[in-house]
């Protein structure tokens, strides 16, 4: 299985369950990898036959800044649950991470979802 791999993605949302963490976007890193079937689209060199990184980006990055919840798990599975909805990836894997909210730690949790 081929992969595509999206990494550093960082958005401001209000994600949080202690008091203070949904008052105002705080930093949310998140890494995006999925496994597909890309040998039609190595043969073809057209967008259409791959997973478009460009619009998956978009896509997490609108769900970090217009949804709010109070735990990253949560979060991880609706971005989860969208990217799923492309029948073409066998996997998904995202990783989300707060860099900013303990000192001298970067707490981070990952779901994995298969086909």
């Amino acid at each position: 299985m081929d992969r595509i791999a999206l990494r550093g993605i960082v958005a401001h949302g209000r994600h949080g369950a202690n008091p203070g963490e949904q008052d105002r976007p705080q930093a949310i890193a998140a890494d995006v990898v999925i496994d597909v079937d890309l040998s039609r689209a190595a043969a073809t060199d057209d967008l259409s036959d791959t997973v478009d990184y460009a619009m998956l980006h978009a896509h997490v990055v609108a769900l970090i800044e217009t949804h709010s919840y109070a735990l990253l798990e949560r979060l991880g599975a609706v971005i989860l649950e969208h990217v799923m909805g492309d029948s073409r990836i066998r996997r998904a894997e995202v990783t989300l991470a707060k860099p900013q909210l303990l000192a001298g730690a970067t707490p981070s949790v990952t779901l994995v979802r298969e086909r």
